[in-house]
Order: C-alpha cells, then structure tokens, then sequence
C-alpha cells in the first residue's frame, strides 16, 4: 500500500480520492503550519507528498524521503519547492493551474472597488464611530468606470482581471515580458506598454505576476514615485514583487493613494506600519480562498497521485 502524507489538511475530496483508491493516507493537524522538523521526520517512508505553497521543500527534505515518487504542490506557484534539485532526484513537482483563476480575478476587482469605494474604511467607522447622517460631501470615493486598470502579468489570472474589468467600463493596459499580437490584443480590449510607461500612466494597478528572479522589488522607490499621487496598487501576485519598505513610505508621503495586499514579502509577517493606514486593506492570502476553486485544487492533487502511482504521467509538472 502507498502512502501519502498531507503536509496540511485538504479539502475532504482529496483525502476521499486517496482512500478510495486504497492509499494509507497520514495529514499533519497539528497548530499552525508545519515545521521543517516535523515535515523531516514525517516524510521518511512515504511515497507521495502533497503539500500546500506554504510548506518549504527543500534538499534535506526530498534526500530524507529516498522513496518519494511525486510531490503534488496544492497552489498555482511552486516557489516553495527546490524543483531542480527534486528533477535531479528523478521526482515530479506539479501545481495547481487554471483551476483558481476566476477566483483570485474576483478577489482583484473586488479589492479595487474595496479601495475606491472605501468600504473597508466605511465599515470600520460605522463598526466604531458610526456616523452623522448622508452628506453631499462626506466619505467621497471614485468610481473605476472610465478609469485606467495597468495590469501587471497577462496570464490566465491577469486575463480574466481583463475581462472583468472591461465589463465594469475601464480602460485595460498590461505589462509583460512577450507582448500579445494585435489581434488578440484586440480581442481582449487590452493595450501594451513598457512597464514604465504603464506605471505613469495606470490609476489602479494589479499585479498578478508569479514570482520570478527578474520581478523581485520590481515595484521600488522609483516606481513608486513615478506612478500618480491618485493611483492605487493591489498584490495578488506574489509578496517580494513589492518592496514593502518603499511601498510603505511611498503611502506615507502621499506619492501613491492607497494599496490592497493579499501576499507579502515576508509572509506570513506583515509590518506593523500597514496596519495603522487608512488607506491600505490587508488580506490573509485569500485569492483562490473558495469551496469551488479549493476542492478543484483537491481533485487535481489527489488525482495526480492516483496516476504515477499507476504507473502514468501526472498533469501539471513544472520540472519536465
């Protein structure tokens, strides 16, 4: 018999899928995320490891597991596994794509209109303050009709942004490192530009870029200082795209109007200087955070699984 060990629990699905197909299935339920220790020892005789992006999988971790067939990483980024070292090792890393696309598109809107409606904000006075009475001047926010949206990384997450916020009437440019061709820029209502040229010119900007060596603090000082003082940022992407001390000061100083973010540089930490602005909404890395998209993640891991253990190909490598 197979064994699979859950370095976090899963939608029941997963755990189901496995069962079923007769595998001795161990989960981690301890408090908190695992630790490197425990994940040590827990991996020593098991055959498959699925693991959420959480968990680090390093070399001593893939050397202490000399049975290992597959790691199933439970998230669209991979980023916390050596998958070189694991393709070496003749191991298989998949992911999760596609599947939590429309979810973490929804949560992107969604915190643009949070920022330019001030909901966070308004539900915060009435919850302490409460307030006066409907005035023609008070609580103002900005509609994002007509507005500019600069997306940052068009792929299947930055495209549906696009389609989404071309359905609520903005203006939809992106920056990535292959431009598309005319006709599918057409076909997407979407327009290129250099990525200073889109900073400059962007009143909301999303990023929805992995995380690659060339990206890391692409947003620094002098991005944020050539963007415009009304302009709002929102990190759906990944943490070190932005580097939060300059982020920070740049909110400080009023050189950009707000920020939403969902991932952070040193996750789970995040600075203490965010959470005493008004205009910055903090979310726990809740982009895919949906019974639909989890238990699609679930089914691609568990199944993933079930196939190299017959002997197959799983789907989704990333170290091919």
């Amino acid at each position: 018999m197979s064994k699979v060990y859950l370095s976090a629990e899963l939608p029941a699905l997963a755990t189901k899928t496995l069962i079923d197909h007769g595998f001795d299935v161990s989960i981690y339920d301890g408090e908190g995320l695992v630790s490197h220790e425990t994940l040590l020892e827990s991996v020593r005789d098991i055959d498959f490891l699925i693991t959420p992006l959480s968990t680090k999988v390093d070399r001593e971790i893939i050397d202490a597991a000399p049975k290992l067939k597959l790691i199933a990483n439970f998230g669209a980024g991979f980023n916390n596994i050596d998958t070189a070292y694991a393709k070496e090792k003749g191991i298989p890393v998949t992911n999760t794509p596609a599947v939590s696309t429309n979810a973490v598109a929804e949560v992107t809107i969604g915190l643009m209109l949070a920022l330019s409606h001030r909901i966070v904000e308004g539900n915060y006075k009435m919850h302490r303050d409460g307030f006066l009475g409907w005035a023609p001047l008070f609580f103002l926010g900005h509609e994002i009709a007509g507005k500019t949206l600069g997306i940052v990384g068009l792929g299947n997450i930055g495209s549906d942004v696009a389609r989404k916020a071309n359905a609520l009437g903005m203006h939809v440019q992106y920056y990535k490192r292959t431009p598309l061709s005319d006709p599918e820029e057409r076909s997407m209502k979407v327009t290129y530009r250099p990525f200073d040229e889109l900073i400059a010119t962007s009143d909301f900007i999303s990023i929805n870029a992995p995380q690659t060596d060339e990206n890391y603090h692409q947003f620094n000082e002098a991005a944020f200082k050539a963007m415009k003082s009304t302009a709002n940022i929102i990190n759906v992407g990944r943490g070190p795209i932005i580097d939060e001390a300059a982020l920070l000061k740049a909110l400080k100083d009023g050189e950009i109007a707000g920020a939403a973010l969902d991932v952070y540089e040193r996750e789970p930490e995040v600075d203490d200087g965010f959470k005493i602005l008004q205009n910055v909404i903090l979310t726990p890395h809740v982009g895919n955070a949906t019974v639909e998209a989890r238990d699609a993640m679930a089914k691609i891991v568990a199944e993933n699984v079930v196939l190299v253990d017959n002997g197959q190909s799983a789907k989704f490598i990333v170290n091919p």
